[in-house]
């Protein structure tokens, strides 16, 4: 499975000095957890709903703007990674997202959230499993010869 099939195309965007309140009314509204700053032919950063204060922030949000706020390293990977890939960089990188680009235009991004409801359907192709034949006896792993002769 590649980071295309379970994308989510739709990435939202706000522009650079966006209050940081607008910011978060936007995520609740939409009731996503990540904004990408910036376009999305030139990433300037992700603003996360941590990075806002989650609900209780506030005062964190008060007179700042996404500028202020957001994670300026955008990790992203193409679209023709396989999952496995696109977890482990995330897990090495202990970040939430990843966003997803073909020939450097962001084209989706990928959240702990879908590939936790890839991992909650069982995935689309199980792994297929190999069946070995059961071993019916047992042998020796060394040659038993017996010393006859002369030297």
């Amino acid at each position: 499975m590649r980071a295309r099939d379970i994308m989510t195309q739709a990435v939202l965007t706000v522009p650079s000095g966006t209050s940081a309140d607008e910011a978060w009314q936007l995520m609740r509204t939409h009731r996503i957890h990540h904004l990408l700053v910036g376009g999305t032919a030139r990433p300037m950063g992700i603003v996360s709903e941590r990075d806002l204060g989650g609900r209780s922030g506030a005062s964190v949000r008060r007179g700042c703007t996404v500028d202020d706020l957001m994670t300026r390293g955008v990790v992203s990977v193409a679209e023709d990674e396989t999952i496995r890939k696109v977890a482990n960089v995330m897990r090495g990188r202990s970040i939430g997202c990843v966003l997803v680009s073909q020939r450097r235009k962001i084209v989706g991004i990928i959240t702990v959230s879908d590939l936790l409801e890839l991992l909650g359907r069982g995935g689309e192709h199980p792994a297929r499993t190999i069946s070995r034949p059961p071993l019916h006896h047992r042998v020796p792993h060394r040659k038993q010869t017996r010393t006859t002769g002369v030297w």
